[in-house]
C-alpha cells in the first residue's frame, strides 16, 4: 500500500488558494458554468460537465486559466479521489487535469499547490489500467515542467517501487514512467546534483533509484539518451555496486555508452568479474555472471578482456562445485537455501561461458580445457531444470562454432547423443538453440555428421520445417541443407522423400526470407553432381521449374534471385535435366534478362547457366548453341564483354568461345 501524504482540502467554492494576478485574463460566464456543473447532484450531469470541460480546454490556454481561477482543480481532485465516483468520471477528471497541466508554468504551480501529485499517485493503486494511464499521463506532464519540485516523487519510499511494478503494464505506462524517471533522475539542466545522489538520501532510496535505472535501461534504445553518472556507486556496498553495474551494462547495450568507454572497461566489467568470486553470496555470483554475459555478448573485445581478468574462466569452474563438502557456510538455513538454488549457479556459469566463447577461438579452447568442462555440459543437457538445460545448450552452441572443437572435444565426448535426446521433447526455446547447434554438428568436416545421420535425424528435421516458429523452420531446413552438402544419393533421396515435394515447395513460398534462402540452399545442394541432378529432375523437374519461375518473377531480394539462378545453373549442368531449360523458352528469356541486369551477381549467375547449356564437349551442344544464337544470346554476350568484374569477364569469355 502506498503511504502517501495528503493535505485536507475543503471544497468551498468561494475561496481559492490562488492569486488572481497570476492570470491576467477575463473570467467569463461560460467558464463559471463549466465549474458550476461539477457540483450538480446528478452524477451523470457531473460526468457530462467534465467531458464538456475537457473539450473546451483543448488548445485553449485562456479557458484553462479561467477554470483554475474559478476553483475547478480542487473539485476535480475531489471527484477523482472519491470511491463513490464512477471509474469513467475519475478517468475523465484525470484527463482534464492533464490538459490543464499542458498550459502555462503558472498552471503547473497552481496544480502542485493543490496537491495534485499525491492525489494522482494514490490513483495509481487502482486496478483499472485506463485510469492508471490517465493519472500517469498527467503526472508526466507535471513532472517534466521545470517548476515542479522533483523531490515530490521520492518523498515516500514506496512510490518508486510501485511505479516500477507498473512499467510493464502497457506501452503507455512504460512511456510515461520512463519520461518521469528520465527527468527526475537525470539531473537539472543547470548541472546541479542529481536528486537521487544527494548525500542526505538514505541508501535504500538511492538503491531504488538505481533499480529504476536498470529497469528503464534494459533493451531501451530510446528511453535514456543521456549517460547517467552512476559509476560512482561502484565504490559502495556490494548490492549497490552490483545494481550500478547492471544499470551501466543495460545502458551500454542500449547504445547510451560505448563499449570501449572507461566506465565499462575499467569499472563495470571488473566489478562484475569480482562478483563471480566465491567470497560473494550465491545470489550475487549468479547476478554478476549473468549481467557480465549480457554486457559482453555482442563485443569480442570485451570478451577477450574478461577472459584474462582475474582468471575468470577457471573461477567459473567453482560454480559447478557449490556448495562443497568443505563449504565455509555455517548458517544451516543459508546452506539449505543454497543447496536448493545451486542449479542457478550452473545456469549462470553456462550463460557466461557461452558469451565468452561466442567469437574467439583461443577463448573456446581455454573453456573446453577447463576441468571436466565437456562432461559438465553433457550433464547440463539432461538436468531437471529447464533453465539449466537451455543455458547448457547455449554454451554448446557457442563452442560448436569452432571447427577445431567439432573435430576434437565434440567427437571425443559424443555430445550429439544428449543433444539428440534433448531434441525429442523440449519447449520451443530449447528446441531453437538445440537445432541451431545440430546445424553445426552436421557440417561436412564434423565427425559427428555420420552417426547423427545413422540415428534417423532426417525425420526429426523435416518435422521442424512444419513448425509455427520461423526460427525452428529455419534451423530445420538449414540442418537439412548442411546434411545434403556433398551427400550420397541415398541421403538426398531420403531427404526429398521424408520432406515431401509439397512441403518443399511450401517452404519456397515461406514469408520468412531466411527460410526461403535456406530452402534454396537445400535445393542447390540436392541438385549437385550430374547423376543426382538428373535423377531428382526426372522425378520432380516440373514442380522445381515452376517454383524457380515464380521466384524469378516475384519481388525478391538480389540474394534470393542469385541463389535461384545458381539452382538453374546446376540444372543446366545435368545431362538430361538441361533439356527442361532448353525446351522452356520463357525460362530462357528470363536468363537472358538477368544477363543484362544491372547487378553483377545476377549477371554472373545467369551467365553460368548459359555456359553449362552450351558446353562443347557435351552431346547436343551444337543444337543448343544454335537455338541460343537465334534467341539473341550472342548479342547479349558481346554487350557484356566490357564488364569490369574479373569473374564475370572470365565467364563471358568462356561462354563466347563456346
Amino acid at each position: 500500500m502506498l503511504h502517501l501524504y495528503f493535505c485536507s482540502v475543503h471544497f468551498i467554492r468561494q475561496s481559492f488558494p490562488f492569486k488572481y494576478n497570476q492570470f491576467p485574463c477575463e473570467v467569463t460566464a461560460t467558464s463559471r458554468h463549466y465549474v458550476d456543473r461539477l457540483f450538480d447532484p446528478d452524477p451523470q450531469k457531473v460526468l457530462q460537465g467534465v467531458i464538456d470541460m475537457k473539450n473546451a480546454v483543448i488548445g485553449n490556454n485562456k479557458q484553462k486559466a479561467n477554470l483554475i481561477v474559478l476553483g475547478a482543480v480542487p473539485r476535480l481532485l475531489y471527484l477523482l479521489q472519491q470511491s463513490s465516483s464512477s471509474l469513467e468520471l475519475r478517468t475523465e477528471c484525470a484527463v482534464v487535469l492533464g490538459s490543464l497541466a499542458m498550459g502555462t508554468e503558472n498552471n503547473i504551480k497552481s496544480l502542485v499547490d493543490c496537491h495534485i501529485i499525491p492525489a494522482l499517485l494514490q490513483g495509481l493503486l487502482s486496478p483499472d489500467l485506463i485510469f492508471i494511464e490517465a493519472c500517469l499521463r498527467c503526472l508526466r506532464t507535471v513532472f517534466i515542467s521545470p517548476v515542479t519540485p522533483v523531490q515530490l516523487l521520492y518523498t515516500d519510499p514506496t512510490v518508486i517501487p510501485h511505479l516500477m511494478s507498473l512499467l510493464s503494464n502497457s506501452q503507455r505506462t512504460q512511456e510515461y514512467i520512463t519520461q518521469i524517471f528520465s527527468h527526475c533522475y537525470s539531473g537539472a539542466p543547470d548541472g546541479s546534483v542529481q536528486p537521487w545522489r544527494h548525500p542526505e538520501h538514505r541508501p535504500s532510496v538511492r538503491m531504488q533509484a538505481l533499480k529504476c535505472f536498470s529497469v528503464l535501461a534494459y533493451e531501451n534504445t530510446q528511453g535514456l539518451h543521456d549517460t547517467v553518472l552512476v559509476d560512482g556507486e561502484l565504490d559502495q556496498p556490494v548490492e549497490m555496486q552490483l545494481t550500478a553495474a547492471k544499470c551501466l551494462t543495460y545502458m551500454c547495450r542500449a547504445g547510451a555508452i560505448r563499449t570501449d568507454d572507461s566506465c565499462i572497461v575499467l569499472k563495470t566489467l571488473p566489478c562484475l568479474v569480482r562478483m563471480c568470486s566465491k567470497e560473494h553470496l550465491l545470489e550475487e555470483r549468479v547476478e554478476g555472471a549473468e549481467t557480465l554475459a549480457y554486457l559482453m555478448e555482442p563485443d569480442v573485445e570485451l570478451q577477450r578482456i574478461a577472459s584474462t581478468t582475474d582468471h575468470l574462466v577457471a573461477m567459473l569452474a567453482d560454480y559447478f562445485k557449490y556448495p562443497s563438502s568443505v563449504s565455509a557456510i555455517t548458517d544451516i538455513k543459508r546452506l539449505d537455501h543454497d543447496l536448493k538454488h545451486a542449479h542457478e549457479l550452473r545456469q549462470a556459469a553456462f550463460k557466461l561461458y557461452a558469451s565468452l566463447g561466442s567469437n574467439d577461438e583461443d577463448i573456446r579452447k581455454k573453456i573446453t580445457e577447463t576441468e571436466n568442462m565437456m562432461d559438465r555440459i553433457v550433464s547440463g543437457l539432461s538436468e531437471s531444470s529447464i533453465k539449466v538445460r537451455l543455458a547448457a545448450v547455449r554454451c554448446l552452441h557457442s563452442l560448436s562454432r569452432s571447427v577445431q572443437q567439432l573435430r576434437t572435444s565434440f567427437h571425443d565426448h559424443a555430445v550429439w547423443k544428449p543433444l539428440m535426446k534433448l531434441l525429442q521433447n523440449a519447449p520451443d526455446e530449447v528446441l531453437v538453440m538445440a537445432s541451431s547447434t545440430l546445424c553445426n554438428l552436421l557440417l561436412e568436416f564434423s565427425p559427428s555428421k555420420e552417426p547423427i545421420l545413422e540415428s534417423g535425424v532426417i525425420e526429426l528435421l523435416c518435422s521442424l520445417t512444419q513448425s509455427d516458429s520461423s526460427a525452428l523452420r529455419v534451423n530445420g531446413i538449414w540442418a537439412l541443407m548442411n546434411m545434403a552438402f556433398q551427400a550420397d544419393q541415398k541421403v538426398k533421396v531420403e531427404i526429398v522423400r521424408c520432406l515431401g515435394t509439397e512441403q518443399l515447395f511450401r517452404l519456397l513460398s515461406d514469408p520468412d526470407t531466411n527460410v526461403l534462402m535456406k530452402t534454396l540452399g537445400l535445393l542447390r545442394n540436392l541438385l549437385s553432381t550430374r547423376p543426382h541432378i538428373d535423377q531428382i529432375m526426372s522425378s520432380h523437374g516440373k514442380q522445381i521449374m515452376q517454383a524457380v519461375t515464380l521466384i524469378l518473377e516475384a519481388e525478391h531480394s538480389i540474394e534470393v534471385k542469385e541463389q535461384t539462378l545458381c539452382i538453374l545453373a546446376n540444372i543446366a549442368d545435368g545431362n538430361t535435366a538441361k533439356e527442361l531449360i532448353m525446351t522452356n523458352d520463357d525460362m530462357l528469356q528470363k536468363i537472358k534478362y538477368y544477363m543484362g541486369h544491372s547487378n553483377v551477381k545476377l549477371q554472373l549467375a545467369a551467365t553460368f547457366c548459359i555456359s553449362n547449356l552450351i558446353w562443347n564437349e557435351e552431346d547436343g551442344s551444337q543444337e543448343r548453341q544454335d537455338k541460343l544464337r537465334e534467341m539473341g544470346f550472342v548479342d547479349v554476350l558481346h554487350k557484356l564483354t566490357q564488364a569490369s568484374d574479373p569473374n564475370l569477364s572470365d565467364r563471358l569469355d568462356t561462354a563466347a568461345n563456346h
